[in-house]
């Protein structure tokens, strides 16, 4: 199947059931607000690196979190018992990306490019984006 290359204008996608195997879909396009919301409302979503082409992704296969079947180990309830654990929602939307991008390139590189960092603050700022923030022992 081939790649789809995608232009800034019209927004659109190709239908997702025409991703590779991998689950590439298309090329291009931009990270406005419209075609962010446009991709997700179809699983669809951009992953690429700093300086490469926007790459849109849509897996065939996903991972599921079902919140009522979530398994807490034995171990992880002492951890949460002996520490103070708390999640604030969007406390610092733009200190969290920025803190999520430095200790990523740090480690092992990051997705989050400054065209992403500017897209998921702007889908912030238009309500589409929230942050949850784990702190423990009043540590980020």
């Amino acid at each position: 199947m081939p790649v789809y290359q995608i232009p800034d204008t019209p927004v659109f996608f190709p239908d997702p059931q025409l991703a590779e195997p991998d689950g590439l879909l298309a090329v291009g396009g931009d990270l406005r607000p419209k075609r962010l919301i446009l991709a997700y409302t179809h699983g669809i979503f951009p992953w690429f690196n700093e300086g490469d082409p926007i790459l849109w992704w849509c897996p065939h296969t996903r991972f599921v979190i079902f919140p009522d079947q979530v398994h807490i180990s034995h171990s992880m309830r002492k951890y949460m018992r002996k520490h103070a654990v708390e999640l604030k929602i969007n406390r610092d939307f733009a200190d969290t990306i920025h803190r999520c991008r430095i200790k990523r390139e740090f480690k092992e590189g990051t997705w989050i490019t400054d065209d992403m960092d500017k897209a998921y603050t702007s889908l912030h700022i238009c309500g589409f984006a929230n942050r949850y923030e784990p702190y423990v022992d009043g540590m980020l």
